[in-house]
C-alpha cells in the first residue's frame, strides 16, 4: 500500500459533495469494509457515479481500497489521528431528511447477502428499490 499525502483542501473538497458524504456516513457507522456493488445497493445510484466518488475519495486520502479477485473493497483511512476527528463530526452532522437512515438500513440489509463475509451476488439494486419504495 503505498503512503498518500493528504491535504485539507482536498478533504474539503472531497466531502463537499452529499453522495460523498453519504459514503463516508456509511463507512463510519458500519465500520466495515464494503464493495461497489454493496454501495450501488444501499445508496440507490448508479455505478459509474459511485466509481467517480469513491476516487475522489480514494485521492483525497480517505478511503483505501484493495482487489479481491472480482471485486474491489473500499475502506475508511483512520491514520493520522486527525481523521477520526473529522469522522466523528461527520457522523454527528443531522440527517433532517433522513437520507442517511434510509442509506444505513439498506447498507444493513445488503450486507446480509455476503457470503463468508464477502459480496458473491453483485448489483441488487431493483430488490432494494422495491423495498425501500
Amino acid at each position: 500500500m503505498q503512503m498518500i499525502t493528504i491535504q485539507s483542501d482536498a478533504i474539503f473538497q472531497a466531502l463537499a459533495d452529499e453522495t460523498r458524504l453519504r459514503i463516508i456516513r456509511l463507512k463510519i457507522v458500519m465500520g466495515d469494509e464494503s464493495c461497489l456493488c454493496e454501495l450501488v445497493d444501499s445508496l440507490l445510484e448508479p455505478s459509474y457515479k459511485l466509481s467517480r466518488h469513491l476516487k475522489i475519495l480514494r485521492q483525497a486520502g480517505l478511503l483505501s481500497s484493495q482487489k479481491e479477485g472480482r471485486w474491489v473493497y473500499h475502506r475508511l483511512v483512520t491514520k493520522p489521528a486527525y481523521l477520526e476527528q473529522l469522522y466523528a463530526t461527520v457522523q454527528a452532522l443531522p440527517d433532517s431528511n433522513g437520507i442517511y437512515h434510509a442509506d444505513l438500513k439498506r447498507f444493513r440489509d445488503r450486507l446480509r447477502l455476503r457470503e463468508g463475509g464477502r459480496c458473491q451476488v453483485g448489483i441488487q439494486s431493483e430488490a432494494f428499490k422495491t423495498e425501500a419504495g
